[in-house]
């Protein structure tokens, strides 16, 4: 009897986790020529600011890759993924790298996620660091990667990433922080939004930490090796 109920809830977890595989699978096929309305990242920011006060909402308006500064897409991947063309989806020499560093420093103070991991940590994962979570995002960048352009990755990800406590995307963050379009933005200015990703809700309040600035320049100064798709 206690086998057959086993056997019985392993099979509903199979089949629960095989639906929730497609349904992931069905949202990254339309997302290939439809826009995200939201994210995971976003519901979760938005919950938390209408607890305080019920009529927040997100800054955030979608603009189309062409609209968008060159300058803002070489800060990012210079930043945060230097390879983004040319891996599959894992930068395996970055997540060497960032491991030694870890290893030295005896905490974590690198990750060495690629765009396309943040990415789908931002569209269905929560900020958890569960191996569960670790393992779903592996398999949805996957399907990112064999389904996406390298375009199109970067498209989203530039549109549904956080940059501040309630600001996602590169129009809105343009405009919170520069009162101006993502179509404007200086190197400067790209370099330093572009450092900003890793923590944007603590650089929203403080905007001339040294530490950001620093990072700006460095990025900055790699932009111009950064190769991002056309």
């Amino acid at each position: 009897m206690m086998m057959k109920w086993l056997r019985r809830s392993l099979l509903v977890l199979v089949v629960l986790v095989l639906g929730y595989q497609l349904w992931i699978f069905a949202h990254v096929w339309w997302w290939v020529d439809h826009n995200p309305a939201n994210s995971a990242f976003m519901d979760e920011r938005l919950n938390i600011l209408q607890e305080n006060n019920p009529d927040a909402e997100l800054r955030h308006k979608w603009v189309p890759y062409n609209q968008i500064s060159g300058n803002l897409k070489r800060a990012l991947v210079a930043a945060e993924d230097a390879r983004f063309l040319s891996h599959d989806g894992f930068d395996w020499e970055g997540i060497q790298l960032a491991a030694e560093k870890n290893l030295k420093k005896g905490k974590i103070v690198a990750g060495g996620s690629t765009i396309s991991q943040q990415l789908a940590k931002n569209l269905f994962l929560s900020g958890s660091r569960t191996p569960w979570r670790k393992l779903q995002e592996a398999i949805i960048t996957v399907m990112l990667e064999q389904m996406m352009s390298k375009r199109r990755i970067l498209e989203i990800y530039m549109n549904v990433i956080e940059w501040g406590n309630g600001v996602f995307g590169a129009n809105a963050a343009a405009h919170y922080y520069y009162r101006t379009s993502q179509a404007r933005l200086s190197s400067g200015q790209a370099a330093k939004l572009a450092a900003m990703v890793p923590n944007p809700r603590y650089y929203d309040t403080h905007r001339n930490a040294r530490g950001l600035l620093r990072r700006a320049g460095i990025i900055q100064a790699r932009m111009s090796q950064a190769a991002v798709p056309r």
